[in-house]
């Protein structure tokens, strides 16, 4: 699987009121498909069962810990709180979506509590940069999901690459999964930076909870275990929680279309840049519901529950218009992302060469079935 830069019209994303045109009715139509549907609807009961069952979970892997004392079997329960924290992470996600409430200040309520004090992650720091993504999906330094740094996703930035950063990128593909059990540490950094950069009652707020949370902790883990183990403890709970949640947003839009200077409209722009992930009930669980990108970036307000029952029917549309609809296994999934990381680092291998991208009016490296779609129409 290869990317492409595809060129449309002015950027920015336009509210689902806002977009006009013929293409723009096109989303129009679909929204009052899914309204007409319930689908839009919130879920109270499923959330509070989900975020029961979390804290049920949670709860039950931290008394664990405690009655199993000073031993190696610990790192089972590293493995399963790593499972939990990333659980409760998809929570405060939905929550920073409003799909659990409607109301702003219950949703960062939720958020709050789901991401800075049980997760250690700074909610508002996540959900800005989120935001940014879905207005400006895959494109080329507006998201900041694919901007430089431990991998680069644009033969651009590995053309600017040099040291060790030009070594990294010749085989990032090779590094992708080891580099992922650093992203637990890198998100809490991340966090902790971020906010040390801000002022006000909600920047106040946030490291707070983040205080609390990395006390507790940390005082548990010190209490209970001897300092060798402690310290293996928490290093194989934050390498797999880090690589649990990498695992789960990598496959959405890496190694999807990349938008240059210009959008297509909004039905486009949303679902050309993302993959959908084939399974049933177990994947919807293990990915917390982004196994339905597609869905979720139309309608980010869609309830969890309700993007499954959403698929066939935008899939459908999609199909109708000539809109690619891409689905792929997970094995799959994770397969086009490395084949496209490869890719990209392939002049950092080989100074000189460029990335073998194939062109096709107005789209740059088309991925085969992409390819013989726009073939189709033109």
């Amino acid at each position: 699987m290869t990317t492409e830069i595809v060129a449309g019209v002015r950027a920015g994303q336009p509210s689902p009121a806002g977009v006009t045109g013929a293409r723009g009715t096109e989303y129009g139509e679909l929204g009052r498909r899914v309204r007409h549907a319930s689908l839009l609807d919130r879920r109270p009961g499923w959330y509070c069962a989900r975020i029961a069952v979390n804290l049920g979970l949670l709860g039950a892997g931290w008394v664990a810990f405690v009655l199993v004392g000073n031993s190696w079997w610990q790192l089972g329960i590293a493995a399963f709180l790593a499972v939990m924290f990333t659980q409760v992470a998809f929570v405060g996600h939905d929550a920073g979506h409003r799909q659990i409430v409607a109301g702003r200040r219950a949703s960062d309520a939720v958020g709050l509590l789901h991401g800075d004090l049980m997760a250690g992650l700074s909610f508002g720091w996540w959900l800005a940069k989120h935001n940014r993504h879905h207005s400006h999906p895959n494109q080329v330094d507006r998201d900041p999901d694919i901007g430089a740094g431990a991998f680069v996703f644009t033969p651009a930035d590995a053309r600017r690459r040099h040291g060790l950063g030009r070594l990294l990128t010749s085989y990032q593909a090779y590094l992708f999964f080891p580099i992922l059990l650093l992203e637990g540490l890198n998100l809490h950094v991340a966090s902790v930076r971020e906010l040390a950069g801000r002022r006000g009652r909600a920047a106040v707020v946030e490291a707070l909870l983040l205080l609390v949370h990395f006390t507790a902790y940390l005082t548990v883990v010190a209490l209970v275990l001897s300092p060798v183990k402690a310290v293996v403890f928490v290093l194989v709970h934050q390498a797999l929680f880090g690589l649990y949640m990498g695992c789960t947003f990598a496959p959405n839009h890496k190694g999807m279309p990349l938008l240059a200077r210009d959008e297509p409209d909004f039905l486009r722009r949303q679902v050309l840049t993302a993959r959908n992930i084939r399974g049933g009930r177990v994947t919807d669980l293990v990915f917390g519901g982004l196994n339905y990108q597609i869905e979720h970036h139309l309608f980010p307000s869609m309830p969890r529950p309700s993007l499954r029952r959403a698929q066939p029917l935008v899939r459908a549309f999609c199909e109708a218009r000539g809109v690619a609809y891409q689905e792929a296994s997970v094995l799959g999934s994770y397969g086009e992302v490395l084949r496209w990381l490869h890719e990209v680092g392939a002049p950092s291998r080989h100074p000189g060469r460029e990335n073998r991208l194939v062109t096709a009016g107005n789209l740059v490296g088309l991925p085969p079935r992409l390819r013989a779609s726009q073939g189709a129409r033109e």
